[in-house]
């Protein structure tokens, strides 16, 4: 088996893939990358982790002998690293499994493994699948990730929950404490079908996948796995088995008070003020009364405070209600919009941050935080 390829796209597949490897994998096997050579002059690698299985394919300027290989990965990511855009000699033994690669004035032996060892790509049977742009998905998935949950007891919480109906789409994450759920309302899908995709999975492909509302993404699924495919790229990642709690029903309706405040101006504001607070609770007290925002915080232990005013537009009865602030820049960072609406309807139940505008009328973004109640 003998391939030439160029050093910098074999980089550009490589690091595509090795976000999913794991640093702890029970079978050594799958700290190698699996590099199957055709006679069309294709290379494809592949990685997986058992639950997810990533593959991309590459062209090669030359092909002889096609098969299949087991590299280890991570001394091939070190060298390749390295390398200028140079073409890159591939001639493996398939006998002894001795990799030797050819670059410049350099000449590198390793010893690679059995192919037979590397897992079968799990092929999906009786899928349905939706097309969807890039954009939009490395947009749900930036505005979702941050509030799944991290609670071993209840997996069905660390992942994202998609919800394709035949009229829109919805992301959503929830760990409890916090709950987005990200809608679309341009995706016409005529169907009715709901999935949890879990974590890892979702974050390397929004590191990987670009953020193009012309490229054209495939999303297979069935009852146990959901595919992504798009440009060069194959995903197939194993679904989180389990039923999604009814978010919906936590989302309070009728929340009478109504509180309008520059995004930026109230972020700034609780990074400055959450360093004077409690380092275990990040407790911050919102007070409102009239035109007015307080933001306070004290760390009783440490005998520090703080506190802020800030501007506002507000309709509604005097209120004060604690947030976890450290929840709560969360959500204001993954906002875009100048102004944030904060909907209330009493100290002890949960709170609706929404942009205040929308410049895309297709996306409907809501967020919900739980209070934290008040130390006196």
């Amino acid at each position: 088996m003998k391939f030439i390829i160029s050093s910098a796209n074999l980089l550009k597949s490589l690091q595509k893939l090795s976000g999913v490897m794991s640093s702890s994998n029970t079978l050594p096997i799958l700290d190698d990358f699996l590099f199957e050579l055709s006679e069309e002059k294709t290379l494809k690698i592949t990685a997986s982790d058992l639950e997810t299985t990533i593959s991309a394919t590459v062209q090669v300027e030359m092909a002889e002998n096609p098969g299949k290989i087991a590299i280890p990965a991570r001394m091939l990511l070190e060298i390749t690293k390295t390398f200028p855009n140079i073409p890159v000699t591939f001639n493996v033994d398939m006998a002894s499994q001795e990799v030797q690669l050819m670059a410049g004035e350099g000449k590198y032996k390793l010893i690679g493994h059995n192919s037979d060892e590397f897992p079968q790509i799990p092929k999906l049977e009786n899928t349905i699948s939706v097309k969807l742009n890039a954009s939009l998905l490395v947009n749900a998935f930036s505005k979702t990730l941050f509030a799944t949950g991290n609670d071993e007891l209840r997996p069905v919480m660390s992942g994202v929950l998609c919800e394709i109906r035949p009229d829109h789409i919805n992301f959503v994450a929830t760990d409890a404490h916090k709950l987005v759920r990200y809608r679309r309302n341009d995706i016409k899908s005529g169907k009715n079908a709901s999935f949890i995709l879990p974590k890892k999975p979702l974050n390397h492909l929004k590191n990987i996948m670009p953020d193009d509302p012309e490229m054209e993404v495939v999303l297979e699924y069935n009852d146990t796995n959901a595919v992504f495919q798009f440009d060069d790229v194959n995903m197939v990642c194993r679904l989180i088995d389990g039923k999604y709690p009814n978010y919906e029903t936590v989302i309070p309706t009728q929340n009478p008070y109504k509180l309008v405040v520059n995004r930026k101006n109230l972020l700034d504001s609780l990074r400055r003020v959450a360093i004077f607070g409690s380092k275990s609770t990040h407790q911050v007290r919102f007070k409102i009364t009239g035109q007015e925002l307080i933001l306070t915080a004290e760390d009783i232990d440490y005998s520090s405070n703080a506190k802020e005013r800030l501007s506002c537009n507000y309709s509604g009865e005097d209120i004060e209600i604690g947030f976890n602030s450290k929840f709560m820049q969360e959500m204001l960072n993954t906002l875009e919009a100048e102004n944030i609406d904060i909907e209330l309807s009493a100290p002890n139940r949960a709170g609706i941050i929404l942009p205040d505008t929308n410049d895309n009328e297709a996306e409907d973004i809501l967020m919900l935080i739980m209070p934290v109640m008040l130390t006196q």
